[in-house]
């Protein structure tokens, strides 16, 4: 354990940081299963509007620095592309 008081401070920041990190983290994977979820179901209607909001749970994970632009582009492309390709 740190002894110096700024050291300390590091320490209790960083733990702050990996808590919202995973908040954030586990919130896109969720969002991510539910589109994954409803294209394997074969509903486009539900395939879209869950796709809508990972998209947007996608993009608020990279403004706050949790996954980098281009990682959080690639996924919404994957997942846009796997839903507009649905019958």
């Amino acid at each position: 354990m740190a002894n110096i008081k700024s050291a300390k401070k590091r320490v209790l920041v960083a733990e702050a940081n990996a808590a919202r990190n995973k908040a954030i983290k586990s919130k896109v994977k969720t969002s991510v299963k539910k589109v994954d979820a409803a294209i394997a179901a074969g509903d486009k209607a539900a395939a879209q509007a869950c796709l809508v909001s990972a998209t947007r749970e996608l993009d608020m994970a990279a403004s706050k620095g949790v996954f980098h632009k281009n990682t959080t582009s690639r996924k919404v492309s994957r997942m846009a592309k796997a839903v507009h390709a649905m019958n």
